[in-house]
């Protein structure tokens, strides 16, 4: 990869990944060190990586150091405050997604803010998170059905 093209890399990807990792982190500033960490490891690996794969190795990358920010924290804090939420003080849709999006499994939630959110076909969520093609359809299916049976009807939320 030249430098023209690591350059294409963080104007093209760079605010895509930024936002699934917002989205995974809840924490911006967070995901803002992650996302550095992402591009440094890219340009110190540049000349491994195939332009054409970039974006892969890129949301790969942002994804495993994501995964790895999650645990050393949570072994830093290893007390963490319970987080008991109700829904009836929701005043917005959005609120209601968010929430239950937080109660997905950790590859659910990767695979449903991929697909949905960001909006990568099958094969493309599969090489980012190390999985089967029929593994990331399961986990698409299952995270559905989580989130229709959080959320319920409709009717009830609004």
């Amino acid at each position: 990869m030249t430098e023209k093209e690591y350059k294409l890399c963080v104007d093209n990807f760079a605010d895509a990944v930024l936002r699934f990792l917002v989205k995974n982190t809840k924490d911006m500033d967070s995901s803002k060190d992650i996302l550095q960490d992402t591009y440094v490891k890219l340009w110190e690996k540049k000349e491994g990586v195939d332009f054409l794969k970039a974006k892969s190795y890129i949301f790969t990358t942002a994804y495993h150091t994501m995964i790895n920010d999650i645990k050393y924290n949570a072994q830093k804090d290893s007390l963490t405050p319970s987080q008991n939420t109700d829904r009836n003080k929701y005043s917005d849709l959005k609120d209601v997604l968010n929430e239950a999006l937080e109660r997905l499994p950790k590859v659910q939630k990767a695979v449903i803010l991929l697909r949905d959110y960001e909006g990568y076909a099958y094969k493309e969520i599969a090489e980012i998170l190390a999985l089967t093609e029929e593994n990331v359809k399961i986990n698409i299916f299952r995270a559905r059905v989580k989130l229709k049976e959080y959320i319920g009807s409709i009717d009830r939320i609004i």
